[in-house]
C-alpha cells in the first residue's frame, strides 16, 4: 500500500508542479507579446484584429485567418505586411487563439461558428467582397465563408489547408478526454511541458522539407499559443476538426466564388492529395497550385508565388467593387 501511495504522491506533486509552470509560463508569454492590434465585440467574445489601409489607396480587402498554434502576428509575418503595400488587410486572431477570446467550449470550436464570428466582424468593420486567405487548420473555415457569408466575400483561398474527412480520421474518444475533468486538468497541468520539449521537432517537421524561417518563434508570436486557454482552443480544434469537414465537405459543390487552393507538394502535415486536390475538385471552376519541393509553409518558402495568387484573385473580383 506504501508503494501505491508513493506512486499517487509523486503523481500529484507532478502534476502540481506542471501546472505551476504552465501558469507562470502563460504569465510571462502573456506580458512579452501583448496585443498588436484592436479589439471588437461580437456575440459576447472579444475578437482581436489588425486593419491596415495601405497609404496610397487601397485595391481591395484582403483576411487573413491563421492555422493552429499561430495568431494574427504570423500571419502579417509571412503574407499580411507584403500585402498590405496595395490593399487593406484584415488579419484575426480566430476565436481562442492569441489574444481573442472563446465561449462556448467544444461547440465554440466548430469551424462554422468560427467564421460565422469573423464575418459578423468584418460587417461591422463594413467589408464587402473581400478575398479570404485561411492556412491549414483555417481551411476548414474559410469554405464557410463562400457557402454561408457571401455578403463579406469576394473570393477564397485556402493554402495547405484541411478540408476533407480522411480513412480513419474518427477521434471520438480524444473528443470525449479533451471534454473531459481528466483533459481540462492535463491540458493545465503536464501538457505544456511535454510539448515544449517537442517543440524543436515539431518546428523542423511544419517547415520540412524547408528548414524553419529564423526567428520566426519570437519574430511571429508563437509563444501565445502556450498558454493555457489558448493550449485549450488549439485541442479543441483538433477534436471537433473531422466531423466538421465530414459535414462540411457535402456541401462543397454549391460553391460559387472564385476560388485557389495551394499546398505544397511535400507537405508532411495537411497532406495535399487528400485535401487541397480533393477541394478543387469538388468546388466547381477552382484553381489548384501544387509547388514542387515546397512543404507545409509555402508562404515562406515561396513567397512570391502566393502573393501573385491573392493578389490574381484580388484583381479578378475588382470589377464587383463599388
Amino acid at each position: 500500500m506504501s508503494f501505491v501511495l508513493g506512486l499517487l504522491a509523486a503523481f500529484l506533486l507532478l502534476v502540481a508542479a506542471g501546472a505551476a509552470f504552465t501558469y507562470a509560463y502563460g504569465w510571462f508569454v502573456g506580458r512579452r507579446y501583448p496585443p498588436t492590434g484592436r479589439f471588437l465585440e461580437v456575440a459576447g467574445c472579444r475578437l482581436h484584429y489588425r486593419d491596415v489601409e495601405p497609404p496610397g489607396g487601397s485595391r481591395g480587402t484582403i483576411v487573413l485567418l491563421h492555422g493552429a498554434s499561430s495568431n494574427l502576428v504570423e500571419s502579417m509575418l509571412g503574407l499580411g505586411s507584403h500585402l498590405a503595400q496595395h490593399y487593406r488587410v484584415i488579419a484575426f486572431d480566430r476565436p481562442g487563439h492569441g489574444w481573442s477570446e472563446r465561449k462556448g467550449g467544444l461547440k465554440a470550436a466548430d469551424p462554422a461558428r468560427q467564421a460565422a464570428l469573423v464575418a459578423e466582424a468584418l460587417r461591422r468593420l463594413d467589408v464587402r467582397n473581400a478575398v479570404v486567405v485561411g492556412h491549414s487548420w483555417s481551411g476548414t473555415i474559410v469554405p464557410h465563408f463562400a457557402l454561408d457569408h457571401r455578403d463579406v466575400t469576394g473570393a477564397i483561398l485556402i493554402l495547405s489547408g484541411i478540408t476533407t474527412p480522411w480513412p480513419g480520421g474518427y477521434v471520438g474518444w480524444y473528443r470525449r478526454f479533451v471534454a473531459s475533468w481528466a483533459g481540462w486538468l492535463a491540458l493545465r497541468s503536464l501538457a505544456l511541458p511535454v510539448t515544449l520539449v517537442l517543440r524543436p521537432w515539431l518546428k523542423r517537421k511544419t517547415y520540412a522539407p524547408q528548414p524553419p524561417t529564423p526567428g520566426i518563434v519570437r519574430k511571429g508570436f508563437i509563444p501565445l499559443a502556450f498558454r493555457p486557454r489558448a493550449y485549450e482552443a488549439n485541442m479543441q480544434d483538433f477534436a471537433v476538426m473531422f466531423d466538421a469537414v465530414s459535414r462540411q465537405s457535402r456541401r462543397y459543390g454549391d460553391i460559387r466564388l472564385p476560388a485557389t487552393v495551394i499546398a505544397g507538394e511535400c507537405d508532411e502535415i495537411v497532406w495535399t492529395d487528400l485535401h487541397s486536390r480533393s477541394f478543387a475538385n469538388a468546388v466547381p471552376g477552382a484553381q489548384l497550385i501544387v509547388m514542387p519541393g515546397i512543404g507545409h509553409m509555402p508562404q515562406y518558402a515561396d513567397g512570391r508565388t502566393v502573393l501573385a495568387a491573392i493578389e490574381a484573385l484580388a484583381e479578378r473580383i475588382a470589377p464587383a467593387r463599388v
